[in-house]
């Protein structure tokens, strides 16, 4: 028997179909970026009605079904540290048991990454305790971003996508049109990092060779000896943290002392611990660029920090994770 043609379907993705719908839960450490990220999705942030008791413990109520959807929990663990990873902690393990058919930890900033190893005897490594009370809180997948070393992607027992900003810094440093610019690695950590920096700038690659003359304290930094030319230059200094800015600051003399025209901070995430703020304004910087993976306040905005928006990166980074496309295209 004939009959009337069928009506066309729509059909959704099958990649996106197999993990639900998509959804956004903020912690309350960058409540800031996960609305500018929310606003880029499209997707609006669940409320996970977070409080906490007079003794400071924290409580969780998801308001939201969250059963059987693809759910990510934008939480970096920044300052308190301890307070957002414990909050961190509990939000997974509360869309654990609203039964999410995935959970992915959105980690702009990922807290207790400068110890990733030991380096003296009866020392924790405590980046990987950190990854695995995550995992076992109930994150099926990482989403991480410029991690202080890059080994700790690999402490992740789940799927984990190491996201980074340089191109977001890269493409406002070239706005500013520098002349004879070149990139500085302030230390052998940031090495690899700078490099591609240098290749983004097209710019020639400059080497500073520190040492901590008292290793417990972040702030005592001596610089020993410099590997390239910075005469008459505009220098990039990039970093992945600032925390008390000791580094920079001396970096920023060493450069200054050796000619440099114009000095420049390129950082990912602005720690800005107390009494960072006035060391680098000042200090001989013109400009230092952060990222909002950290939230700056008020107060420790203006000249000379600039801070740049990771809201578009992490959510185009979502969107391919929850539609199972790749993650690595974003850096080709």
């Amino acid at each position: 028997m004939i009959g009337r043609p069928l009506p066309t379907i729509e059909f959704a993705d099958e990649a996106s179909l197999a993990w639900g719908e998509l959804r956004l839960v903020a912690g309350s450490s960058n409540l800031e970026l996960a609305r500018l990220i929310s606003e880029e999705t499209g997707v609006p942030l669940t409320d996970p009605r977070v409080r906490r008791f007079p003794d400071g413990e924290i409580d969780v109520k998801i308001q939201d079904s969250m059963r059987g959807h693809d759910v990510f929990v934008i939480q970096p663990t920044c300052h308190p540290v301890n307070d957002s990873l414990m909050e961190l902690f509990i939000l997974l393990d509360a869309l654990r048991r609203a039964s999410a058919r995935r959970i992915t930890a959105v980690i702009p900033y990922f807290g207790y990454a400068r110890k990733e190893r030991k380096s003296q005897p009866r020392e924790p490594i405590s980046a990987k305790l950190m990854a695995n009370f995550i995992t076992l809180a109930g994150a099926d997948r990482v989403l991480l971003m410029d991690l202080h070393a890059d080994a700790i992607e690999g402490f992740f027992d789940v799927p984990t996508d190491h996201l980074t900003a340089q191109k977001i810094l890269a493409a406002y440093i070239r706005e500013r049109q520098l002349a004879n610019c070149s990139v500085v690695a302030p230390d052998a950590g940031v090495a690899k990092r700078a490099e591609h920096m240098a290749r983004l700038l097209n710019a020639p690659l400059v080497f500073v060779y520190k040492r901590r003359p008292e290793p417990e304290d972040d702030e005592s930094v001596e610089i020993l000896d410099m590997a390239g030319d910075v005469e008459s230059r505009d220098c990039v200094v990039l970093e992945d943290i600032i925390s008390t800015g000791g580094t920079v600051v001396e970096v920023a003399r060493a450069l200054k002392d050796h000619g440099a025209r114009h000095v420049i901070i390129a950082c990912t995430h602005p720690v800005l611990a107390p009494g960072a703020v006035e060391r680098l304004r000042e200090a001989p910087v013109d400009e230092v660029v952060v990222t909002n993976s950290i939230p700056v306040p008020p107060e420790k905005r203006g000249p000379p920090i600039t801070v740049l928006s990771v809201a578009p990166l992490l959510a185009e980074a979502i969107v391919r994770v929850h539609e199972n496309r790749s993650v690595s295209e974003l850096f080709r």
